[in-house]
């Protein structure tokens, strides 16, 4: 027997649920010819209007849905639905008071009814967040949320709490937001690829506000190909709107240019909404330096931005949208970069009352900028100063050295600001007030060692596995989410332990002692300048020759490799020789002033991000010098106050698999201590080496080691089972108070945004440890061998690492680039 108009329309309503668009509109025209009865017919209009919408055409579904309420003799309840169905396409054409109006009416009419009544609260939780209006929207969230848990509809909770989550991004809650929208999409991702894509454009946006950018856009790339496929327009176009505001942050040419494409596709589907936003990033990106295309003809030139005019009438048209965040940030994107080329004036900068984390930072950039521009550099320190203190705040409630690091993404036009403002006031504690600024920006949070989590470890363990059996394991579907659910996890269970005040200059002073000074490089985006302290006095020292430097650093990692792997025959001379060129240059160019200004036995290196990498022990000008590398003079005072523990009675060493020398160079550093416990090649196992690492103050591994670039806590320690990651760090219960890493690569550091980078020796700094010896390229097994062996006599008599390190190279002659990270001495 051939099904009733209402079965049809019930069969479909599942399939819209579950994604599978195609099938349910060949059910709902079946079931449009054969309703009679009007409030059957109104129905099927309704869900065949939502369909229309997704497919791009929402001026055609409002005609549909309108049509259905002029209806004669149509019921109370389906007149509600279908105002609520108005709402939402209003909603989506962003006339949000409308929206709201048809709504209010819809809820009010299915107060008795609560699957619709529950839909209707998140269709208007969703208007209220556009409007930002957060509290309203989360009421409504929340209460669609409990009405589908009363009535058993756990895809419909999933999708409430889902915008629960979203609610809390807005807010500037990533943590509570990626824990929402991850425990929904586990829901959702099973029903389509469809719904799955929806859930990732909004996971996206947490990523890309945490700073993940190239996390965010590959989610959002696969997102706009399974809406393409799947023709749906609308959401493509929305996908690429996200795309484009993600690469405005590091690559404005290309945000330009996909922006300008959603915006084509949004004028088309006639969504001029959502093209007037894509036009706002459109603009942001020509202002930031992007050349885009108009119109699909040439490219402009990248030297000729907008018209102010054209800037202007874009702002007022999302202002006159109630996109007013959007507007705000258009108009301070125009005033910075004025302000960047010496104009001025200009409208006050305003900010809207329910501005984002993002806005807000813009305005105190832009007041930072014209106030350098008019010349005005104490008044730019105090606005830049006040950006990042926002930002500070911001950071206060993530532990997770993965979130603190990315977010700084946020701060790196203010660091700059007030970096550039500071050297030009020629005063050194200026300087060294913003060195410390910036480098302590992601440093300030003392984290909490997080709980034991079972389900982490197997998460862990089962990417080791992957890891070994597939050299392409990273883009392995199964190895994405393991990876997302890691980081979710490290997110959501590191928590706060305190705040760490900001050293001063004179407390400073007052930590270092006669053989000892700080080199702190600031880099401000077009020079780099060296802050000298002492116990005595603070210098600055501009470093003139940084160009040689640049040309210098492209070839030194290929020399110091190649220096590693030849070590006899024809060839070890010319690789010799041009390693130490490009050192002599290195040092020249950015050390051997310095260190003479300092006229200090000791040196505590502080370095931004562009620095990373670089040997420093191996550079001539450290000849004869004891040095460490500190994440920022705060983090090595605070770290100078606690004693060593005296003497150092525990000590463990672990080796790797198919370490050519890995058990001679064990043995040799072992032979230095009256007592070690040593974990063979087959004995370390990341559980036994976590064990060892709980119950020891000095921890040495022997291993070959990975530094992963786009993943830096995926760095990893091959051990007998697979890799020691970056994430295995905080499920120890204790770290040791040393840790030498004799494993290639794990001393690299990956430069997330400015001033920040982060490897394997930052994981473990930030776990607490207080010294970690690595290097940031290959050794050689002989040259790590006799070296690290030397250096356990010095650790074994009570030398500080730092000072057993440089001793060992003295008495062995061997110049190599193991050096020490954190208090070193």
């Amino acid at each position: 027997m051939a099904r009733s108009a209402d079965e049809l329309h019930r069969d479909a309503v599942e399939l819209v649920n579950r994604g599978r668009f195609s099938e349910a509109r060949r059910l709902l025209q079946a079931a449009e010819r054969r309703a009679k009865d009007p409030d059957v017919a109104g129905r099927v209009a309704g869900t065949l209007a939502y369909l229309t919408a997704r497919s791009g055409a929402v001026a055609e579904a409002t005609r549909i849905c309108q049509a259905a309420l002029d209806t004669p003799g149509l019921g109370g309840h389906t007149r509600a639905i279908l105002a609520g169905q108005m709402g939402a396409l209003a909603e989506q054409s962003g006339q949000f008071d409308e929206a709201e109006r048809w709504l209010a009416l819809g809820i009010a009419g299915l107060q008795d009814d609560p699957p619709p009544l529950a839909n209707l609260l998140v269709n208007r939780s969703l208007v209220n967040m556009r409007r930002g209006d957060l509290a309203a929207a989360a009421q409504d969230a929340e209460a669609a949320r409990t009405i589908f848990e009363r009535i058993g509809s756990p895809v419909d909770e999933a999708q409430a709490r889902h915008n629960e989550g979203y609610i809390a991004l807005l807010e500037g809650d990533l943590v509570s937001a990626m824990g929402m929208m991850s425990a929904a999409q586990r829901e959702l991702s099973g029903i389509s690829a469809v719904m799955g894509a929806i859930g990732d454009v909004d996971r996206a946006e947490v990523l890309r506000d945490a700073g993940l950018t190239t996390e965010a856009e590959r989610i959002l790339e696969a997102a706009a190909a399974v809406f393409g496929s799947s023709r749906i327009p609308q959401a493509r176009a929305e996908a690429e709107f996200h795309l484009a505001r993600s690469l405005l942050m590091h690559d404005p040419p290309r945000a330009g240019r996909v922006a300008a494409a959603a915006a084509r596709r949004f004028r088309t589907l006639g969504n001029e909404t959502w093209a007037a936003r894509a036009n706002g990033i459109r603009l942001r990106a020509a202002l930031s330096g992007g050349s885009v295309r108009r119109g699909g003809g040439r490219l402009d030139d990248p030297r000729r931005p907008p018209r102010t005019e054209e800037v202007d009438e874009a702002a007022s048209a999302l202002d006159e949208l109630g996109l007013f965040n959007e507007a705000a940030a258009l108009r301070m994107s125009h005033a910075l970069w004025r302000a960047r080329r010496g104009i001025t004036a200009g409208a006050p900068i305003r900010v809207p009352r329910s501005a984002s984390i993002e806005v807000r930072l813009l305005a105190h950039e832009a007041r930072a900028a014209r106030a350098t521009a008019a010349g005005r550099h104490a008044s730019a320190r105090r606005h830049a100063a006040a950006g990042l203190d926002t930002l500070a705040h911001w950071q206060d409630a993530f532990g997770s050295l993965d979130l603190q690091t990315s977010i700084a993404m946020h701060g790196n036009g203010l660091v700059l600001e007030g970096l550039g403002s500071a050297v030009r006031s020629g005063r050194p504690d200026v300087v060294f007030d913003w060195s410390e600024q910036a480098r302590h920006l992601t440093q300030q949070v003392v984290p909490l060692r997080p709980p034991p989590d079972p389900d982490l470890a197997a998460d862990l363990a089962e990417l080791r596995m992957m890891r070994a059996d597939d050299s392409e394991w990273m883009s392995d579907p199964r190895a994405v989410t393991i990876r997302e659910r890691a980081r979710e996890r490290q997110w959501t269970q590191t928590g706060r332990a305190r705040l760490q005040e900001r050293v001063s200059l004179g407390d400073l002073q007052d930590a270092l002692d006669e053989q000892t000074a700080l080199v702190a490089y600031v880099y401000t985006g077009d020079s780099l300048t060296a802050l000298v302290v002492t116990r005595a006095r603070a210098d600055l020292v501009p470093l003139h020759d940084v160009p040689e430097a640049r040309r210098a650093l492209p070839g030194l990692r290929a020399d110091l490799d190649m220096s590693a792997s030849v070590r006899t025959g024809p060839m070890r001379q010319v690789v010799q020789r041009s390693l130490d060129s490009r050192l002599a240059t290195l040092s020249s160019a950015l050390l051997d002033e310095p260190a003479r200004v300092a006229g200090t036995r000791r040196l505590v290196v502080t370095a931004p991000g562009v620095l990373s990498g670089i040997p420093w022990a191996m550079l001539p000008g450290m000849r004869g010098r004891v040095f460490t590398l500190a994440p920022s003079a705060t983090r090595w005072a605070a770290v100078r106050e606690s004693p060593r523990p005296s003497p150092v009675a525990r000590v463990g060493f672990a080796v790797g698999p198919r370490v050519a020398r890995g058990e001679e160079e064990v043995a040799v550093a072992a032979s230095a201590w009256a007592e070690a416990r040593i974990l063979p090649a087959d004995d370390a196992t990341v559980d036994a080496v976590t064990d060892i690492a709980a119950d020891v103050d000095v921890l040495h591994v022997a291993a070959h080691g990975r530094h992963a670039v786009d993943n830096p806590l995926f760095s990893g320690i091959e051990l007998a089972d697979g890799a020691l990651f970056g994430y295995d760090i905080d499920r120890m219960p204790r770290v040791p108070e040393t840790v030498v890493l004799s494993a290639c690569e794990v001393g690299r550091s990956s430069v997330r945004w400015g001033e920040e980078a982060i490897g394997m020796t930052r994981i473990w700094l930030h776990a607490g440890v207080r010294d970690v010896v690595a290097t940031p390229v290959i050794v050689a097994d002989d040259v790590a061998c006799e070296l690290l062996g030397a250096m356990h006599e010095g650790l074994a008599a009570g030398e500080p690492p730092a000072e057993a390190l440089a001793a060992a190279s003295l008495r062995t002659g061997l110049m190599a680039p193991f050096q020490t990270h954190g208090s070193g001495f």
